[in-house]
């Protein structure tokens, strides 16, 4: 706990910063360790199937090892990292983490933490952010399709947060060609009849648990 709330306290100071509209557009370094192996990982070559994204993706291993196991056969590699807004993946896929692979699809989630750090940013904005980062993708890896996820549910029914992931969702349905970007909203998979996200699914409300 001691080690994680200095980390805390500066992302606070962070997102209490105004939000701008070029802010989800405009690639921001951040975890360039991390980075750092995701170019070595990539070196290595040997991946079809590449995830993209936060921490939801980031955890997916580790919480839903049972079910990431299952993808053994479609050779995945998964590039998340925790805290990352849309600034910070297109900032990774600017430079480097897929120059020298060209996966079979590429399944991005991103934009959660756009919407739930900054009560300022517009759903167009987050949109935007999420836009130019298929963009990015189909220019350095033009042979991969691209799978977007609508971004998950997460915090309460009425909550800002809910409404405006909703609203995301709704700009980013248009990025889908048919052919080599399609979208996809599974949200309604982890609500309750009322609308609700279950304990026993996403016990904070944001991260899917291995059930």
């Amino acid at each position: 706990f001691s080690l994680l709330s200095p980390v805390r306290n500066v992302f606070r100071k962070l997102h209490h910063k105004p939000r701008k509209a070029e802010d989800a557009i405009t690639p921001v370094a951040k975890d360039l360790d991390r980075h750092a192996e995701f170019l070595e990982r990539s070196k290595q070559g040997d991946i079809d199937l590449l995830f993209l994204g936060d921490s939801i993706t980031n955890r997916w291993p580790r919480v839903g090892e049972g079910s990431w196991l299952k993808l053994a056969p479609y050779k995945p590699a998964n590039f998340g990292i925790d805290a990352d807004c849309t600034e910070h993946l297109l900032w990774r896929v600017e430079h480097g983490e897929l120059d020298t692979i060209s996966p079979k699809v590429v399944v991005l989630l991103i934009g959660s933490n756009n919407v739930f750090y900054f009560a300022d940013e517009t759903p167009q904005w987050t949109a935007r952010g999420i836009e130019k980062i298929v963009r990015v993708i189909r220019e350095r890896s033009p042979a991969s399709k691209v799978l977007l996820f609508g971004i998950f549910p997460r915090d309460k029914k009425e909550s800002r947060v809910r409404r405006t992931i909703a609203a995301v969702n709704r700009e980013i349905r248009r990025l889908d060609d048919g052919a080599q970007v399609r979208f996809i909203d599974i949200g309604d998979q982890f609500l309750d009849a009322d609308g609700n996200i279950p304990a026993d699914i996403m016990s904070d409300k944001v991260h899917p648990n291995a059930k």
